[in-house]
């Protein structure tokens, strides 16, 4: 994704674009002082899921000044009956 407004709206909408049936559920959002974190199961095409984790801090103006992502993709089949979640 680009920086600025403009980088993170172009993001979001190409991926809509691109991915209109593309789901993602927000199971937990945690803050505290200027750090958010987004925890994620995102749903895509041919049922590729996956488990993310966004971690965002603001600038004393309320703006995104720094974003971290971490992914794993959801196996099709575990070694155990352990949820991600």
């Amino acid at each position: 994704m680009a920086d600025g407004l403009n980088g993170f709206i172009e993001y979001f909408n190409r991926m809509q674009k691109e991915y209109p049936k593309k789901s993602i559920e927000f199971v937990r959002c945690i803050a505290e002082g200027d750090l958010v974190a987004l925890h994620t199961h995102q749903i895509w095409p041919d049922n590729d899921q996956y488990v993310t984790m966004d971690f965002f801090r603001f600038d004393q103006n309320g703006k995104i000044c720094e974003h971290w992502v971490s992914i794993q993709q959801v196996p099709k089949e575990s070694a155990n009956p352990n949820t991600m979640y």
